[in-house]
Parts: C-alpha cells; sequence; structure tokens
C-alpha cells in the first residue's frame, strides 16, 4: 500500500515555474512573508503580552528583566521590521513596473510608475513626520486624542494617493499594496525613530540602575509614554495594513 502511495505522489504534478522574474518575485514575497511575520508577532506581544506585565514588576526587577528581554527583542523587532519593508517595497515596485508596462503594450498608452513611487515615499513620509511630530514635539499625551489625529492624517494620506495615482492603468495590488505597504512604510520609520531611539537610553538607564544603583532620570516616565503611544500606534496601524495585504489579489475595490 505504501509503495502505491508513493508512486501516486510521484505522478503529481509539480512543475516550479524556471524563469526568474517569477521566482524573484516568489523569493521577495516569502521574505515578505517571514519577516512580516516575525515584526508583527514582536508587535503583538510587546503591547499585549510584555506592557502589562512590566507593570507588575518592582523597580530592581524591572532593571534586571528590562534591559535583557528588551535588548533582545527591540534587535529582532527593527531588522525584521527592515527586511519586511524592502522585501515588500522591492514586491510591489516590480509588479507595478510590470502593471504599467503591460497596460502601455495593452492601449498603446504610455504609462509610468514614477507617480506610484513618487507619491508613495512623499506622502507617507510626511504623515510619519507629522505622527512624530505629534508624539516627540507636541507630546501629546492622551491615547484616544492621538489615534484621532493618526486616523485623519492616514485617510488624508489614503485620499492624496489615490488621487495621484489615477491614471488608470493602475492595478487593485498597486493601489492597496501603495496605501498599505504605506502603512508599513510609517511603522517601520516608529520602530527605528521613536520606538528603539527611546528605548536605547531606557536600557542604559535600567542597565546603571541594576549595575551601580544610578538613579533612573525623572524624564523616563515621559519618554517611556512617548515609546509606548509610537508602539500603540503601529499596532493599531498593523489591523489596515494587513487587510490591505489581503485585499491586493481577493478584494478589488480600489483598482482594475
Amino acid at each position: 500500500m505504501t509503495s502505491v502511495f508513493a508512486v501516486h505522489a510521484l505522478a503529481l504534478p509539480f512543475l516550479p515555474p524556471s524563469d526568474l522574474p517569477t521566482n524573484h518575485l516568489m523569493l521577495l514575497r516569502w521574505v515578505h512573508f517571514v519577516a512580516g511575520i516575525a515584526w508583527v508577532g514582536l508587535l503583538y506581544f510587546f503591547n499585549l503580552v510584555n506592557v502589562p506585565f512590566l507593570k507588575e514588576l518592582d523597580a530592581p526587577t524591572k532593571s534586571k528583566v528590562f534591559p535583557a528581554l528588551m535588548s533582545r527583542a527591540l534587535w529582532w523587532f527593527r531588522w525584521s521590521s527592515v527586511v519586511t519593508v524592502l522585501a515588500g517595497l522591492g514586491y510591489w515596485m516590480s509588479a507595478t513596473g510590470s502593471d504599467a508596462r503591460n497596460a502601455a503594450a495593452a492601449t498603446g498608452v504610455a504609462a509610468s510608475p514614477g507617480a506610484a513611487f513618487g507619491s508613495f515615499f512623499a506622502i507617507w513620509t510626511i504623515v510619519f513626520a507629522l505622527i512624530y511630530a505629534l508624539i516627540m514635539v507636541a507630546k501629546i499625551n492622551h491615547g484616544a486624542l492621538l489615534g484621532l489625529c493618526v486616523t485623519v492624517l492616514i485617510a488624508a494620506g489614503t485620499y492624496l494617493y489615490l488621487a495621484l495615482n489615477n491614471h488608470g492603468w493602475e492595478s487593485n495590488r498597486v493601489l492597496a499594496i501603495g496605501i498599505g505597504g504605506g502603512l508599513g512604510w510609517i511603522m517601520m520609520m516608529n520602530v527605528w525613530g521613536i520606538i528603539w531611539r527611546i528605548n536605547k537610553k531606557l536600557i542604559r538607564w535600567h542597565q546603571d540602575f541594576a549595575a551601580h544603583g544610578t538613579a533612573i532620570p525623572a524624564e523616563a516616565a515621559a519618554l517611556g509614554r512617548m515609546a509606548f503611544l509610537a508602539s500603540r500606534t503601529n499596532f493599531w496601524l498593523s489591523f489596515p495594513l494587513l487587510f490591505l495585504m489581503g485585499a491586493a489579489s481577493h478584494w478589488p475595490a480600489f483598482g482594475r
């Protein structure tokens, strides 16, 4: 019986594509998925498990646990964010270029992906800069107020991105990933521009406290709150991001 199953298994068709572009795009998607699981998984761990856990620890215990835990976890967190975004951008830019070429060949009208690329980086970098200003400069400390401001900024960025990329050739995946990937771009910038910069200081201060009894500066609480708000912003942004990643191929609401 086993030999019969083996014969049937060997007879099953498995013919992976041999052309380089197809295999290149599949590799990018696979790397994007693996790194994204690590990144978002750690994001959910921080927000759902680690934050309430650390609140339960007394100061001496926290100063022993916090540096060891966060230095390791944040290494994987920040670098998985970079790999996720770079692999995703590589896939999206290749797919966008392909859609533009196919549209030009079908209609005879020139189609360029330059507007999609340029508007992506311009819009979503500006949105990040404004979120950074809200947290680090204006020092908005109220979560609901910050959430409202971020929602308005994301909605404005989405509207502007769709308005600037409405030439008729843009496919659903170009536009859905152009928005969802923009959220990922913001999240990565939050990781490196706010969360990691603040936590480097907090880790060092807790190490000094555990090793030498050096008092933790009074500003630590305010900085920790800023890092928390940036992390919580990423947590909520991950939900529309993941929806739009799925919508790119399975929910044609943005383009043809």
